[in-house]
């Protein structure tokens, strides 16, 4: 696995830290990490990607260090939206970028779907499928199981509003990784976190993400339909998202979308099993 090359990325909006692959004339692939975890999640896709003649660029999304915190305390999903495609810009990406998105990353690609439908050529999500996939169980009474399972998973969610919730982050977040990824070793992943949460400040802003995006109303979230093809892989174990809301995505996808629930593996799915999720990302962005 080749290391990544550390790069700044200066927009308009912030300055952020970023991990690389690739030639950077070639085609761009925009990897998006999600909560709690780090740029370094795509360590695995990053460098497959380039082998295979992408340019893997894997921001460190606002807040989370070294990029900057935004001077507004805005975290909205409209934001992190704005952000990619600032992020797009300034690296020169042509139509034929693709933006791929974990946990936020995915809500983000819901966002940028709505906002900026055309400036990436192909969509992929992991374990986040669209708003529209989460809330329909809520509307039936038929799958109300499904949908208070839903909730009570979503607890932590509504904790993250809460005052001083930055202060349980050290026993909170390793709490997460094994509840949605069970029997997955997280050490690595917990270093880095905490080098790039290093201040009071950057942990207050990795939970206003929730704030900002649950606490001021559901229109933060995507309930539309996406214009560019998608690809939206989620884990069997998934401890954070169900897998059985997966069922309801492909009714939101345009057509040449593809949905897939891996086995053996939970939330943190491009972890658990890197080459199952290199091949099929890599596969899907050939065909």
């Amino acid at each position: 696995m080749s290391e990544p090359d550390q790069i700044t990325v200066r927009t308009s909006r912030l300055t952020f830290g970023a991990l690389a692959w690739g030639d950077p004339e070639a085609p761009l692939a925009l990897l998006l990490h999600g909560y709690p975890d780090t740029a370094w999640t795509w360590r695995h896709l990053g460098p497959y990607l380039a082998d295979r003649g992408w340019r893997a660029v894997a921001p460190f999304t606002r807040g989370y260090g070294p990029t900057e915190l935004a001077p507004d305390d805005d975290y909205s999903a409209r934001a992190l939206a704005a952000d990619a495609v600032a992020i797009a810009d300034a690296l020169g990406a042509g139509a034929d970028a693709v933006l791929i998105g974990h946990d936020w990353g995915a809500v983000t690609v819901w966002r940028v779907a709505e906002v900026a439908p055309d400036r990436f050529a192909r969509l992929v999500s992991l374990a986040v499928p669209p708003a529209g996939a989460v809330l329909r169980p809520f509307g039936h009474w038929s799958q109300r199981r499904l949908a208070l399972r839903q909730a009570g998973l979503s607890w932590y969610a509504l904790f993250n509003t809460l005052p001083g919730a930055d202060r349980t982050l050290d026993r909170l977040v390793p709490h997460l990784w094994r509840e949605w990824s069970p029997g997955y070793d997280a050490a690595d992943d917990l270093a880095h976190l905490w080098v790039s949460l290093d201040t009071r400040a950057r942990r207050q802003a990795a939970l206003l993400y929730y704030r900002a995006n649950f606490v001021r109303g559901a229109k933060a979230m995507f309930l539309g339909r996406p214009v560019a093809p998608v690809l939206h892989l989620h884990g069997r174990h998934d401890g954070c998202v169900q897998a059985e809301l997966v069922a309801h995505a492909p009714d939101l996808f345009p057509a040449g979308s593809r949905t897939e629930v891996l086995e053996d593996c939970g939330h943190f799915l491009q972890l658990e099993r890197p080459d199952a999720v290199n091949e099929r990302i890599g596969a899907w962005l050939a065909s």
